[in-house]
């Protein structure tokens, strides 16, 4: 029998219900139809691919489970995460705006891709703050489309993950504090040296950008539907962070299917779960502290004002997971657990799924989130092994 270790916490939504319906307000953060541009553009990109959606079949036998879909974005792009969407396409449309505004005509993501603005191009420089995967993806989409990138790293932040930015030719720069500190850095330096912020979360005076972010994201989910050929998940496990992803998976389904959408459950880790805060209060919390989590992509204690626009109702349930769950999680997935696919999954990708399977095999949780041997659930594997050196210490495998 499957049995994950991990302790859970559990808050249900009172604000959400499968009746509501997307408003129009809501369609302009994020829509079905929206996505259809981002897919196109992005599609022409150099090495696009569609990445894997598994059937872990035994995981969900075991789990008491109907299905699990686990949504691989571990070699996207060769970044390993599912920001390589989200950051680059936000870049691309930015130097559009600023050369349309230049030239007075739109260059199409072709012109970009073949340098045909390379000499205006080389004179902006993009910036923003990460814990990793993000700046990863900004700093390729500038080095892609020919501008220059400059990105602000918290203390936490591995020596892996800087160097993976630096690699794109980013110049990376390390702050004390914690994640939130470094969107603030950013955003202030940007102002005094006239940069282009590319943020994957949005804040007072700062909300057009962090959309077509978000948009990037919705790339993958478009894929999803495909794959899924014709099923409707009845739950999705989403990462929680800022809330740009849940915010987009929310929006994205609920614009899809309406009232027969998947019930979204966000998962965050216990000491940076801004978003159940959040909803504990029915108002955006800021979670202090230094947000220390092996999950180093979800550090963050500040809620991204769009995404809550969205997730304040269509989050369904608020969850933390602890962390000893992510190691055997990960562990599980690397081995291929019985007959499923041996994945390959970093810290950040795997709550999701912990969650899923934990709460599933404890009646008490079963019960509150309508779990069972009829279930299908939906998980996106966010990142692969996004720092090589932490993975094989925690799966004892090396990374692909």
């Amino acid at each position: 029998m499957l049995q994950l270790a991990g302790k859970l916490t559990h808050f249900a939504n009172p604000k959400a219900g499968a009746e509501l319906e997307y408003s129009e307000a809501l369609q302009q953060i994020i829509s079905v139809a929206k996505t259809e541009k981002a897919a196109d553009d992005i599609r022409r990109w150099p090495r696009y691919e569609v990445t894997p959606l598994h059937t872990l079949s035994d995981m969900a036998k075991d789990a008491g489970l109907g299905k699990i879909w686990y949504k691989d974005e571990s070699q996207r792009f060769g970044l390993k995460s599912f920001k390589a969407l989200g950051g680059a396409y936000a870049v691309a449309c930015q130097l559009q705006n600023i050369l349309e505004q230049k030239l007075g005509a739109r260059p199409s993501i072709s012109e970009l891709l073949d340098g045909a603005h390379k000499e205006i191009l080389s004179k902006l420089t993009v910036s923003c703050a990460t814990d990793g995967n993000h700046g990863r993806s900004v700093a390729w989409g500038s080095q892609m489309f020919g501008c220059a990138c400059i990105i602000y790293i918290h203390k936490d932040v591995s020596e892996g993950r800087k160097a993976a930015m630096q690699f794109f030719g980013a110049e990376v720069i390390r702050i004390d504090g914690n994640y939130d500190d470094s969107v603030r850095m950013a955003d202030s330096e940007a102002k005094k040296f006239d940069r282009v912020i590319v943020s994957d979360t949005s804040y007072e005076g700062y909300m057009e950008i962090p959309k077509d972010v978000a948009l990037g994201y919705t790339v993958m989910l478009d894929e999803i539907v495909t794959q899924l050929e014709g099923e409707i998940p009845t739950h999705i496990f989403v990462q929680g962070g800022v809330g740009g992803l849940a915010s987009a998976v929310c929006g994205y389904f609920w614009d899809l299917w309406g009232a027969k959408r998947p019930r979204c459950v966000i998962v965050e880790p216990e000491l940076a779960n801004c978003l159940q805060e959040s909803a504990k209060k029915g108002e955006m919390v800021t979670v202090e502290g230094d947000l220390q989590t092996l999950m180093a992509g979800l550090a963050c204690g500040e809620v991204s004002v769009l995404a809550w626009d969205i997730l304040a109702t269509g989050g369904d349930d608020y969850m933390t997971v602890s962390e000893d769950a992510v190691p055997e999680t990960m562990r599980l997935l690397a081995e291929g657990y019985k007959g499923d696919a041996e994945i390959e999954a970093g810290e950040s990708a795997v709550a999701g799924l912990a969650a899923s399977v934990i709460a599933a095999q404890q009646p008490e949780f079963a019960e509150k989130l309508g779990l069972s041997a009829e279930s299908r659930v939906l998980v996106i594997g966010t990142e692969g092994a996004t720092d090589p050196e932490v993975y094989e210490q925690l799966t004892g495998k090396k990374p692909a």
